[in-house]
């Protein structure tokens, strides 16, 4: 952990000082800050129950070739139950439901659908599915999730629903309220 809090240090700092400088000085700070996260080969979000559920995990976004692999173990959901999965917009999970979250990240204003759509949110990770013991694991890549740039995953949420995703209701699957939510940070 302590290698943690010597990567998020500097960059923390940058954002502060980013924070009070003049518009260039800003400018260039923020270029530096995602510069340095750019080099970064994992991203992890700790994903922790919203108000009464007991639903908790971890979400490990590594950098591919291919995209970026989301790697996700949750645990405390019901046997054999489906849960819609998905990146939201803010890295806000402070209020007690989620809602602070916002929706899912949707960059280029594309409709809600599966991974495999055409068109999509780029948020929109599908649904993870428990198993008898009420634990939900995943292991897939996806060529929209960014790790630089202005669609980067970087400070955004993770947020496990109560039930399915449906992937066609608009806007956001109709998966009903949040159980679960965490910040996406600096894994490595």
């Amino acid at each position: 952990m302590s290698n943690l809090k010597a990567i998020l240090y500097p960059i923390a700092l940058a954002s502060a000082v980013a924070a009070c400088s003049q518009d260039t000085e800003v400018v260039q700070t923020e270029a530096a800050v995602e510069s340095q996260a750019a080099a970064f080969s994992e991203f992890v979000a700790v994903l922790h129950p919203t108000d009464g559920n007991d639903v908790d995990g971890f979400v490990l976004f590594s950098n591919t070739d291919e995209g970026v692999r989301v790697a996700a173990q949750i645990r405390g959901l019901a046997p054999m139950s489906s849960h819609g999965f998905h990146i939201h917009e803010f890295g806000d999970c402070q209020a007690a439901d989620a809602s602070s979250a916002g929706g899912h990240f949707n960059p280029a204003g594309m409709p809600h659908g599966a991974p495999e759509s055409e068109q999509r949110h780029d948020g929109d990770l599908g649904n993870l599915i428990a198993n008898d013991a009420g634990v939900a694991q995943s292991n897939m890549v996806d060529s929209e999730l960014s790790f630089s740039g202005p669609d980067s995953i970087l400070g955004r949420a993770v947020v496990i629903h109560a039930g399915a995703d449906d992937l066609e209701s608009q806007p956001s699957g109709a998966a009903g309220p949040r159980v679960a939510c965490g910040v996406i940070g600096v894994g490595s």
